[in-house]
């Protein structure tokens, strides 16, 4: 299976896509327009090992809902990302077995390469 779930308003997002064979073969998975399910999550849980390593310290409601004065657990981390699509790690890039997320220059030629051996 090859998905990506992207924010498709995102400029890095877009970059990213165009990367990975313009998202040739991959299922697009809009998160504003539909969001992660439950199930979809954890699933995703499984193959990265925490919700922590999907969840965005960047957006912006981070600060603005005072998140970075609590101390979160893997619940929160999993409650907040299904409450609110900001808080997802994006782009989340799904090759077979393997789960890249993030948009960090390491993952990106992670995932290129995934792609290129598939």
């Amino acid at each position: 299976m090859k998905k990506i779930v992207h924010l498709s308003t995102c400029n890095t997002c877009q970059r990213i896509i165009k990367s990975l064979n313009n998202g040739e073969g991959f299922e697009m998975q809009d998160i504003k327009a539909k969001n992660l399910s439950a199930k979809q999550l954890d699933d995703l849980k499984e193959k990265v090992g925490s919700y922590e390593a999907m969840f965005s310290r960047r957006a912006m409601k981070y600060r603005g809902l005072g998140l970075n004065e609590m101390e979160l657990g893997e619940k929160d981390y999993r409650d907040w990302i299904l409450k609110e699509y900001t808080f997802l790690k994006r782009p989340v890039i799904i090759i077979d077995e393997e789960v890249f997320v993030g948009n960090s220059k390491k993952t990106i030629e992670a995932a290129q390469k995934k792609l290129a051996n598939a």
